[in-house]
């Protein structure tokens, strides 16, 4: 087993990785990464601000470019290495990210009269093009199937597969129409290094299906054909035309193709796992377990954390779906998140682009930011923000809200409200937890990862103070292609089941960022605030008044600097 590997290929936002994995120590020896080339930054943007579609011909270059160079640094590293010791691929990718496809599978913007169209390509998940339609969907949920929305967290989003496409039926009804069905990026993938893609052959995930697309064993999959009409007939003739089969992780959905085999460098016929979204594979390469919440911190943050599922689990408001089998079998995946949270800082540096101290022409960067904001303590700015910049995805599910930044004087810095924004994402995480526990989800542990996990000592010891918990890292930093990597193990056969294959090849770094019990307590006196602002703004039920807010962040703000 010291010699054998599996591939985790990763598709995020911006770029597709590939991490090749030992499945006897989980150790990662070669990553390749390919950004893609469609658009700005591998998303295709328009004057709609709630645009965003990517190419699919991205992904399936990605997965060769990515595996080939993986395997050609492996083979530099590693002595004796050859690509025939690879025994498998797990897929994971964003979500909800749904395209059309013709009749034999195909994305729809392969063909030339679509090639330009973007209702042809992907919609990315962070596409909310579909916001009337989801409140569509909700309102009649809530008066037909409220089981359903019960599974989904109470709202379905604009984020998700039947919002999107509803869209693109009412926006672009030339592309609906020539679409035979549609699939999930996550699908796509595996389908397409198996030869799996026409829909005789098709297997889907029940990651997307169940979380995204309102599919549940319990009512038959899919929402039934009487809902679907009530929103528009070709939605329920659509259902027919919808995957078949939807398996979890721990299957295969074919072997790679010997075409694949030539494009890749690896061995045909080796199998590729079902594909899944890239938060829960995290949390699988992060070790997640009954009690633990992981939080794969990037561009936005997904929560992931598992419950047994012959155990009784409450309907939890505001999350992103409960789905059983959709992060290891034998448990109910608990997903939740925020819609931005890198993006967020992302913005400050990029788009608002502060002066760097001293200086009138050169830009703050994320690292002089840091620093400066190392330098405050908890309240001393008197500013508090909303982490709304691209709406809330947990626990208000809603797309129109925005960021706010409360408590600007002439004096402040860029500093001071760089750090409120990071303190703003850590309240929205701390709401999260709260949600979770409120309906009987004990999290005794917090593990993180991602980039900005790894590499912001500033953000972890924020989150640890606000949040009240100690905050773990993931020993990989890659976890979500781990993730994948351990899947491959599993359905290759290396390892009997998930528990045992996750403690071969996961583990934590040994840093743990503690809770600075005198700063936790500021954090508790602002948290109250920010819960204040969060129902104000956020819900249709609050009732009170915003005139103590102001004052009450100078009276911190007073106290602190004293």
């Amino acid at each position: 087993m010291s010699q054998l590997y599996t591939i985790g290929l990763d598709y995020g936002t911006n770029s597709v990785r590939a991490l090749i994995v030992n499945v006897a120590n989980g150790a990662e020896v070669a990553a390749a990464v390919w950004g893609y080339s469609h658009g700005t930054a591998g998303v295709i943007l328009s004057r709609d601000p709630n645009l965003a579609r990517q190419h699919p011909a991205d992904y399936l270059k990605g997965a060769e470019i990515t595996i080939r160079q993986a395997l050609a640094t492996a083979k530099k590293t590693i002595k004796g290495f050859n690509a025939g010791q690879v025994i498998g691929i797990g897929v994971d990718t964003t979500g909800s990210t749904p395209l059309p496809v013709d009749a034999n599978g195909q994305p729809l913007v392969f063909q030339k009269k679509f090639a330009n169209n973007p209702a042809a390509m992907a919609w990315l998940w962070k596409d909310h093009t579909g916001i009337a339609e989801a409140a569509e969907i909700t309102a009649l949920a809530k008066k037909m199937r409220p089981q359903y929305l019960a599974k989904c967290g109470g709202t379905y989003s604009s984020e998700w597969f039947f919002s999107k496409i509803l869209k693109c039926l009412r926006a672009a009804p030339e592309v609906f129409n020539a679409a035979h069905s549609w699939i999930e990026l996550s699908d796509l993938v595996p389908a397409a290094l198996t030869d799996t893609l026409p829909p005789d052959k098709f297997v889907a995930g029940i990651c997307a299906a169940g979380h995204k697309a309102m599919y549940s064993a319990t009512w038959g999959g899919y929402p039934d054909k009487a809902f679907l009409s009530k929103l528009d007939p070709k939605l329920s003739a659509l259902r027919d035309r919808l995957p078949k089969r939807v398996l979890a992780v721990d299957s295969a959905v074919g072997t790679l193709t010997a075409d694949w085999a030539k494009r890749t460098g690896l061995s045909a016929g080796i199998p590729v796992t079902v594909g899944a979204f890239d938060a829960h594979t995290g949390a699988i390469g992060a070790g997640v377990k009954p009690g633990t919440l992981v939080k794969i911190i990037g561009t936005s943050t997904c929560d992931i954390s598992v419950r047994v599922n012959t155990a009784k689990l409450a309907d939890i408001p505001g999350v992103c779906g409960i789905v059983d089998g959709s992060v290891v079998p034998g448990y109910f995946g608990i997903e939740a998140g925020q819609s931005a949270v890198g993006d967020i800082f992302n913005w400050w540096v990029n788009y608002i682009r502060p002066a760097a101290s001293g200086s009138r022409n050169a830009v703050a960067s994320h690292e002089e930011l840091t620093k400066g904001a190392l330098k405050l303590q908890p309240g001393e700015s008197g500013l508090l923000a909303l982490d709304w910049n691209n709406g809330n995805r947990t626990v208000l599910v809603d797309q129109q809200l925005t960021g706010l930044l409360l408590g600007q004087t002439l004096y402040t810095t860029p500093a001071e409200v760089y750090r409120a924004l990071i303190e703003a994402t850590a309240y929205g995480a701390l709401t999260i937890i709260n949600r979770y526990e409120e309906y009987g989800v004990k999290i005794s542990e917090v593990v993180n990862c991602g980039g900005i996990a790894d590499k912001s000592a500033l953000v972890m010891q924020t989150y640890a103070d606000i949040t009240g918990r100690p905050m773990k890292i993931s020993r990989s930093a890659q976890t979500c292609a781990l993730g994948s990597a351990i899947a491959a193990a599993v359905v290759a056969g290396a390892h009997k089941d998930f528990a045992t294959a996750q403690k071969k090849m996961t583990g934590l770094k040994p840093a743990v960022y503690k809770p600075n019990p005198k700063a936790h307590a500021v954090y508790k006196e602002l948290y109250a605030i920010y819960k204040q602002l969060h129902d104000a703004f956020g819900t249709m039920q609050w009732n009170g008044n915003l005139y103590g807010v102001m004052k009450k962040l100078i009276e911190i703000r007073s106290r602190v600097r004293k």
